[in-house]
């Protein structure tokens, strides 16, 4: 009898609220109803589309082009999210829902490159590898999110972390002419203001959105205060070398994905590697179920003899870690040098994207390459000769956080104390 009462109360927990259901049905809908309107309606039958599916500068993992017919491809592109939505509406997807939503997302953003580029051709491939390293930031900022928020603290300093990192990257990895020791670097500076956050939040319970918010305007200020005084007119102070591309042997030969996975900087190997530890690590192992029942039940921990003020503070110092090496990416992976705020909202995007992802690890990846290929578009329309200004686009991740944040893409598994201090009885 407890058993059937507990399997209830699970499926209860996952179940999408009717109004929420309904909402997610009607977008999903009108996504199709674009794709139909907007570029079926507007295509001639015989125009043809080509992929090129090789990145330019890339010697190994060639492949063909792709040369599609654009109408038929973009009715299956209208088919997909309109059955989603359908089905949406009358069953609904469960935890998959907010998945279901970004495969739409998905169709919409295909479709637009298919019909932009019909009668003529756009470097796919160059556009998805771009995708991955605009997805690293956002990935890593959602990854220090899910570690922090699983055990019940919110994380709104994420921004200014990476932001320090970025900055503390720079410097480090100039001074010493090396780009590991500026991750070191980054790393260390991450986890000195997540201690600082884990100190506010957890031992003197301030408000943990003041705390982080506090931390990014420290951050914002201090960056830009240290840039103007030193880096700008000091540049050997800010010209940190830059990781490379590091070819995996036989992988990076794969066509497609040998560029986009294997052929890549080092910062997308370690997102991929975080993926795997911070998946298997939350719901693999005791050390993982213990840090997410402190996020869910503190009490009920604190009572099975969980130290659940250890367990906050190491999820945080964890997710400051995570947010350094964000950071760094900006600076030691793709820019090259620091400019201010340059992280450009990245951080909480990367928030935005660990609700989309409900809270995992998988989930969140996902959501990360979906706003990373919307930012890649951006940069391609002026090339496509859209009428469409690149700067529209370019909002289109913004606009989509502003969506998630304002929960319409569904709580799915939010911690049930995450923002709640812990008083212990």
């Amino acid at each position: 009898m407890t058993s059937n009462s507990q399997v209830i109360k699970r499926k209860k927990i996952f179940e999408i609220p009717p109004a929420r259901k309904l909402f997610m049905g009607i977008v999903e809908v009108l996504i199709a109803l674009v794709i139909l309107l907007v570029f079926v309606l507007n295509t001639e039958p015989q125009t043809l589309t080509t992929f090129v599916m090789t990145p330019g500068g890339i010697d190994i993992g060639k492949m063909a082009d792709w040369v599609i017919p654009t109408l038929p491809t973009l009715i299956t592109l209208t088919i997909i999210p309109a059955l989603i939505g359908v089905y949406q509406l009358i069953r609904g997807f469960g935890r998959a829902t907010n998945a279901m939503v970004g495969l739409s997302g998905l169709c919409l953003i295909f479709g637009f490159i298919t019909w932009q580029a019909g009668g003529s051709s756009v470097n796919l491939a160059g556009m998805l590898t771009s995708a991955v390293l605009l997805a690293v930031p956002i990935t890593l900022g959602a990854f220090s999110g899910v570690l922090s928020e699983r055990a019940g603290v919110v994380n709104i300093a994420i921004e200014g972390m990476m932001l320090m990192g970025a900055m503390i990257g720079a410097l480090v990895g100039s001074i010493t002419k090396n780009a590991w020791i500026g991750l070191v670097g980054a790393l260390l500076s991450g986890l000195l203001l997540s201690s600082i956050h884990a100190v506010l939040s957890i031992k003197y319970k301030i408000n943990q959105v003041i705390s982080g918010t506090v931390i990014n305007i420290f951050s914002a200020g201090m960056t830009a205060f240290i840039s103007q005084k030193y880096l700008q007119t000091n540049q050997v102070l800010n010209t940190p070398p830059l990781f490379t591309r590091i070819p995996i042997p036989g992988l990076a030969n794969i066509p497609l994905l040998g560029p986009m996975f294997f052929n890549t900087n080092v910062f997308v190997y370690i997102m991929f590697i975080l993926l795997i530890v911070i998946q298997v690590a939350l719901f693999s192992t005791r050390w993982g179920l213990r840090l997410r029942s402190v996020g869910e039940h503190p009490q009920a921990a604190d009572t099975l003899g969980i130290n659940v003020i250890k367990t906050r503070y190491m999820a945080v110092l964890l997710s400051g870690l995570v947010a350094g090496v964000g950071g760094a990416f900006f600076t030691l992976g793709s820019v090259g040098r620091f400019n201010e705020g340059m992280t450009a909202g990245k951080g909480f995007i990367g928030l935005a994207a660990m609700i989309f992802g409900n809270w995992r690890p998988l989930g969140a990846i996902g959501a990360g390459f979906l706003f990373g290929f919307a930012d890649a578009i951006g940069s391609k329309l002026l090339l496509l000769g859209s009428v469409i200004p690149p700067q529209i686009m370019a909002m289109a991740p913004y606009l989509i956080t502003m969506i998630v944040l304002a929960g319409f893409i569904g709580k799915g598994d939010s911690p049930a104390a995450s923002g709640e201090p812990y008083e212990k009885e």
